[in-house]
């Protein structure tokens, strides 16, 4: 499947500055209601990434985000979540105990469709956050033909606090991809997509990697109920296997070898 002849990158950012449209800043506490679960994904002192909780102890990211530019795998312990984070304060701030990212993910292959497909992954934090703090999101079941949905990120230049857009649009989806027209740039990477369902929204996929050709901007993400449901008894099995353990061990879900973190590259 190819995807449109355009500029392709990754989203995962080292802190840095932008201008943005079609966002909203949710700077009051007041803005920032119901999208605690929302935070950013501190890789170290490298960059960031955008997490969401989908329980107490799991947050759903890139699995891109998990590689570092020579394409190894963090430590988990180098990792850290902040819930709900805006200018400096955070509603809930967790180490990370241990991750798992796709087998089929392959650091070496960057952006590629395969990658796209499987670009999903899994962090338990190290204690879990009360949901009266920040309430986890479920996913949505699956896409359909002509969905609006709303993104809220972190990015380059808007690092600092969580960005909503509030309206964009679903442009295709098949064969396990998606790709959205809202606005994502460096840091967007693992940013929910939601779906409105019932009274509170559901995550319809992450944030992979966009696009851009002068015109309009193209967001990629992909299919998660089975890949989620993957990761999680990946996650299981780490943990039967490793009694009485603290947690801050790496679960190796398939390394590849070397790759570049963020960058531009044609497809």
């Amino acid at each position: 499947m190819a995807l449109r002849a355009a500029l392709f990158w990754a989203l995962a950012a080292t802190p840095a500055l932008a201008e943005t449209s079609g966002l909203i800043r949710l700077t009051d506490r007041d803005d920032l209601f119901g999208w605690e679960a929302v935070g950013r994904v501190d890789l170290g002192r490298t960059g960031y990434c955008t997490g969401v909780l989908i329980a107490p102890d799991l947050v759903l990211t890139a699995a891109h985000c998990l590689y570092d530019r020579q394409g190894r795998l963090r430590p988990p312990e180098t990792l850290r979540f902040r819930a709900g984070l805006r200018d400096g304060q955070a509603v809930a701030e967790r180490a990370v105990a241990r991750h798992a990212a796709p087998e089929s993910y392959d650091p070496a292959a960057g952006m590629s469709v395969e990658n796209i497909r499987a670009d999903a992954a899994l962090l338990q934090l190290a204690q879990p956050i009360q949901t009266a703090l920040a309430d986890p999101f479920r996913l949505h079941s699956g896409p359909r033909k002509g969905l609006r949905v709303s993104m809220v990120s972190y990015g380059r230049k808007r690092d600092a606090a969580p960005s909503w857009q509030r309206d964009c649009g679903l442009d295709w989806h098949g064969e396990g991809l998606m790709a959205f027209d809202c606005n994502v740039t460096f840091g967007s990477s693992g940013a929910p997509v939601f779906v409105r369902e019932g009274r509170r929204a559901r995550i319809l996929s992450v944030i992979s990697g966009g696009t851009s050709d002068g015109e309009s901007p193209v967001a990629y993400g992909m299919d998660l109920p089975a890949l989620v449901e993957g990761l999680k008894r990946d996650l299981r099995v780490a943990q039967t296997m490793q009694p009485g353990n603290t947690g801050f061990r790496r679960v190796q879900v398939g390394q590849g070898g070397q790759a570049s973190g963020a960058k531009f590259a044609k497809p």
